[in-house]
C-alpha cells in the first residue's frame, strides 16, 4: 500500500512539475511568439535545458503539449458557446465569436501553434534555432473539424448519410475560421463583430433549415 501511495505521489508532484513547465513555457511564447526557444523556456523555468527534453522528450514534445494545452481550453470555450442559453443564430455567432476572441486575446500563442514559419524552414532538432512553427497545425486543426462534427452529428437531424454531412460541415466550419481569423487577425480590415456576423451570414441558410435532433439539446 506504502509503495503504491508513493508511486501515486510522485506521480502527482511530476504532473504538477510538467504543468509549471508548461506554464512558464507559455510566459515565453506569449512573449517571443513564434521565435519562443527552448533555452528561453528553461531559463524562464529555472531549470537546463537537458531537464526541459528530460519531460517533454524535444522540442516537438513540448510544442504538442502546448498545443493540447491551448486547443483543450478553446474546445471547452466553444463548447460553452454551443450550450449557451441562446436562439441557434445567437450560438451560431456565438461560437464563431469565441473562436476569433481567442486568437485575438493571444495573437503571439496563435502564431505559435498554428502559423507557418516566414523561411519555411524547419528547426534542426538538436539547435534552439527554434520551433517548427506551424508544423502541426493540420492536426490541431482536424482535432477542432471532428469535435465540431460531433456536436452537430449529436444535435442537428441531417438526414440520410447525417454523420458524413457533419462531418463536412464540421471540417469545412473550422477550415473557414481558421482561414478568415488569420486574414482577419493580420489585416484587421473590420471589427471582429463584423466578420463574425458575415461569416454567420455565410453559413446560415442551410443551418437555418436543418431541425433539432430529436432528444438532443439543439444547436
Amino acid at each position: 500500500m506504502e509503495t503504491t501511495q508513493q508511486a501515486a505521489g510522485q506521480q502527482r508532484s511530476a504532473d504538477q512539475r510538467r504543468r509549471e513547465l508548461l506554464e512558464a513555457a507559455d510566459r515565453v511564447v506569449l512573449r517571443d511568439g513564434p521565435q519562443a526557444s527552448m533555452n528561453a523556456i528553461a531559463a524562464e523555468a529555472g531549470i537546463t535545458k537537458p531537464i526541459l527534453y528530460r519531460h517533454f522528450g524535444d522540442k516537438g514534445g513540448l510544442y504538442r503539449a502546448l498545443a493540447k494545452r491551448h486547443t483543450d481550453a478553446l474546445l471547452d470555450a466553444l463548447r460553452a458557446a454551443v450550450d449557451a442559453p441562446a436562439d441557434r443564430r445567437e450560438r451560431v455567432e456565438a461560437t464563431l465569436d469565441t473562436y476569433l476572441a481567442a486568437i485575438e486575446a493571444r495573437p503571439q500563442v496563435y502564431r505559435f501553434l498554428m502559423h507557418p514559419s516566414e523561411d519555411n524552414q524547419p528547426a534542426d532538432a538538436g539547435s534552439d534555432t527554434g520551433f517548427d512553427v506551424g508544423l502541426h497545425s493540420a492536426p490541431l486543426l482536424r482535432r477542432l473539424g471532428e469535435e465540431l462534427a460531433k456536436v452537430i452529428h449529436d444535435r442537428v437531424d441531417l438526414g440520410p448519410d447525417s454523420e458524413q454531412l457533419a462531418r463536412v460541415w464540421g471540417h469545412g466550419i473550422v477550415g473557414m475560421m481558421h482561414a478568415a481569423g488569420d486574414w482577419w487577425l493580420g489585416e484587421r480590415p473590420c471589427s471582429r463583430a463584423e466578420l463574425v456576423r458575415c461569416l454567420a451570414d455565410l453559413l446560415w441558410g442551410r443551418l437555418a433549415a436543418a431541425a433539432d435532433r430529436a432528444g438532443s439539446p439543439g444547436f
